[in-house]
């Protein structure tokens, strides 16, 4: 067919792309574990012998029947940079069975277009999974065998990336409509027999929860928003997509509705609990950098105030303007938080990773006040700690944190003098974040030491380059 970008198979795509030893790849993680393309493309590159690239999607995440780890023992991959390393490889690089030649690069969701356009991060090719496209490249997440939702993360490398080479598992007749992507950046279309299983999308992350303690802690953070003076017709929001967000989400719907107010709009991963406030008239528009569910991926076709955005106009830390310059709340998960407000959202006491930057250090720095929810412990490990093991967002950039034991306002935060005042009238029951270490130390008894091998394995980026943290191989004593 004339000017048909579409090739035979992705060993193909490869060798037209020129991907060789050193280069530097990239995907986006919109079906999360349920993602099947990233298997597919390292398999075929092994095939070629390749080796030494660079490794660089929007985030690593728990991929179906492959092992990213492998690929890094045999030496095709040799560096790696995203927003979270979570499975085998995450696990490995701090326990030390996994080494590196250099230090894993962690950033967060508004760091990465950032380190794109200063070319510090450049990609040479950029395989982008599509539900939907054409043979000249035009693609969308949004219908198709199996459609993914938003494909937000996945713009910047659209535009920037040296050569872009779309996977789908449904070809469409020209045009493409939608089109999240159109025809002039993509360079090679490839049809595979599955992309992905939107089922999983939600797995590790979106979920509900029945669990008492985390509905008290959600429902005390919606009441936290509604105490609040911000809290008021056109209001902005972001939950996110954990158990304690997705619960928050739905108290928060109630006190709206009490409240008769409603949202200007609602911004980054999008649950189906969202979409659900959308359709009852409480949000004007839903900003998806990323759908969480089917219900989300869905809502971007069928409802007209749903709307795919690009990563870089949602959390860009470079630009003329984004979603998180005028967003007056954020609520934020974590691992846990010390003394000095500081969030570790990615190491567990155990010593495995078990989290990603994502969007939380760009969502606390943006929003007005920026609200971490978390259990004082969890199992018999505490939460609120004299100091993180991982330092991932500032604690200047924390407004409060919020537990199932009371609410600990930041006074180093610019929210303070308001949300004093505004909490002092609603009955809230406040604390100091220092009683809420002492209570979960008092139940848990103080954590265990890591012992630490000197040797680094994982730098913590904040969003402008300056580096956090870097997390060295240890064990549990």
């Amino acid at each position: 067919m004339r000017d048909s970008k579409l090739l035979g198979s992705i060993r193909e795509a490869i060798e037209a792309a020129g991907l060789k030893d050193g280069d530097t790849i990239s995907f986006h993680h919109s079906f999360r574990e349920g993602d099947l393309a990233v298997g597919q493309v390292m398999e075929a590159i092994r095939s070629l012998g390749i080796k030494g690239l660079r490794f660089a999607p929007s985030a690593v995440v728990n991929l179906a029947n492959f092992s990213l780890a492998d690929c890094v023992r045999d030496g095709t991959i040799n560096r790696v940079e995203a927003s979270g390393i979570r499975g085998e490889l995450g696990d490995g690089l701090l326990d030390g069975s996994i080494v590196l030649p250099q230090p894993a690069i962690l950033r967060p969701h508004g760091a990465r277009p950032r380190a794109m356009e200063a070319r510090e991060l450049t990609v040479d090719v950029a395989f982008i999974v599509a539900s939907a496209a054409d043979e000249r490249g035009n693609c969308t997440g949004q219908i198709g065998a199996n459609p993914c939702g938003s494909l937000g993360y996945s713009f910047v490398d659209a535009r920037l990336a040296k050569k872009v080479v779309i996977i789908t598992d449904t070809l469409v007749p020209y045009p493409c409509c939608p089109a999240s992507i159109g025809q002039r950046y993509v360079d090679y279309v490839v049809e595979v027999e599955q992309i992905g299983d939107p089922a999983k999308i939600g797995a590790g992350a979106a979920r509900l929860t029945k669990n008492p303690r985390d509905l008290a802690i959600a429902q005390q953070v919606a009441d936290v928003i509604a105490a609040c003076s911000l809290f008021r017709e056109g209001f902005s929001f972001q939950t996110g997509a954990g158990a304690i967000s997705i619960a928050c989400t739905k108290f928060l719907s109630q006190r709206m509705a009490e409240q008769r107010v409603t949202a200007s709009f609602a911004l980054g991963g999008i649950t189906a609990a969202i979409i659900d406030m959308y359709d009852a008239g409480q949000i004007r528009t839903v900003e998806c950098s990323q759908s969480f569910d089917a219900v989300a991926a869905g809502a971007i076709l069928s409802r007209p105030g749903v709307v795919e955005i690009d990563n870089a106009d949602y959390a860009g830390a470079c630009g003329k303007g984004i979603f998180l310059d005028r967003l007056n709340f954020g609520v934020l998960g974590a691992l846990e938080v010390d003394v000095s407000f500081n969030v570790n959202i990615l190491t567990g006491a155990s010593g495995r990773m078990m989290g990603g930057l994502g969007g939380g250090p760009d969502v606390a720095v943006g929003a007005d006040v920026s609200i971490v929810a978390l259990p004082i412990v969890r199992g018999r490990i505490p939460s609120v700690v004299e100091r993180v093991e991982a330092r991932c967002t500032p604690g200047d950039t924390v407004a409060c944190v919020v537990t199932q034991a009371g609410v600990a306002l930041n006074p180093r935060h610019r929210s303070y003098p308001m949300l004093r005042e505004d909490l002092a009238k609603s009955g809230i029951r406040l604390a100091s974040i220092e009683e809420l270490c002492a209570l979960a130390y008092s139940i848990t008894g103080r954590p265990q030491p890591m012992t630490y091998t000197g040797r680094p394995v994982v730098k913590v980026e904040y969003r402008d380059g300056t580096i956090l943290d870097v997390l060295q191989s240890h064990t549990v004593e």
